[in-house]
């Protein structure tokens, strides 16, 4: 008797929804706008900012609590005026962050339109806050320069050592800020920005506004 040969059973194909790349989701649209991909990765940028906001924080916290206790351990304590810059640096400061929030605004508009040819590019607003920035820290080192004239140095007496510590301090962070505004520039230049990218570093930015005006609060009460 001939052995009888069984068919494999018919597997049912079930296709996963395409979007005309292959079915494979949330890599390239249809379309191929990668940029609307961007807007649903992982915000890895947003959490890692927040660790470092808190590290920032804490840095300037054990800066707060050596200058009080400092100065009322001091017999040599000098008090002495603030630098008039120091107010302008502020208004410049504030004013950058405006300025990034316009750029935020318009950049989620440009990268989300389906031929951003056709729309003003938000480079500018971005431009004009990376020179608010170099403004700010160029104000900083005529504030530095202002001390130097009335004799006030790192080493003069403790009170002008923590005036130039906290607002170095700060002005290095800034820099860093400013590096990142940098990066943010160019990515939005090849349309590779992502959009938690921006937004962290937008709160970052504005952070520095907040600590900025902790600072100026401090050194005028207790310099």
């Amino acid at each position: 008797m001939a052995p009888t040969v069984h068919e494999p059973p018919q597997l049912e194909k079930r296709h996963l929804p395409s979007n005309g790349n292959g079915g494979w989701r949330n890599l390239v649209p249809a379309d191929g706008d990668l940029r609307l991909v961007r807007d649903y990765s992982s915000p890895p940028a947003s959490t890692g900012i927040w660790v470092g906001i808190g590290a920032i924080c804490m840095t300037f916290a054990a800066f707060t609590s050596a200058l009080v206790v400092r100065q009322g351990a001091a017999l040599d304590w000098r008090h002495f005026t603030l630098p008039s810059v120091l107010y302008l640096n502020t208004v410049i400061l504030i004013a950058s962050s405006v300025t990034l929030e316009m750029a935020r605004k318009r950049v989620a508009v440009y990268m989300g339109a389906a031929r951003p040819e056709g729309r003003p590019h938000p480079a500018f607003w971005l431009y004009v806050t990376l020179l608010l920035g170099v403004l700010f820290v160029a104000g900083q080192y005529i504030a530095w320069t202002q001390l130097r004239s009335q004799g006030l140095y790192l080493a003069t007496n403790p009170s002008s050592s923590f005036f130039y510590v906290l607002t170095a301090a700060h002005a290095l962070h800034v820099l860093g800020g400013l590096g990142g505004l940098t990066r943010v520039t160019h990515k939005l230049g090849n349309l590779s920005l992502r959009r938690t990218t921006l937004d962290a570093t937008a709160r970052y930015w504005h952070f520095m506004d907040v600590l900025w005006i902790y600072l100026l609060l401090l050194l005028w009460l207790k310099l």
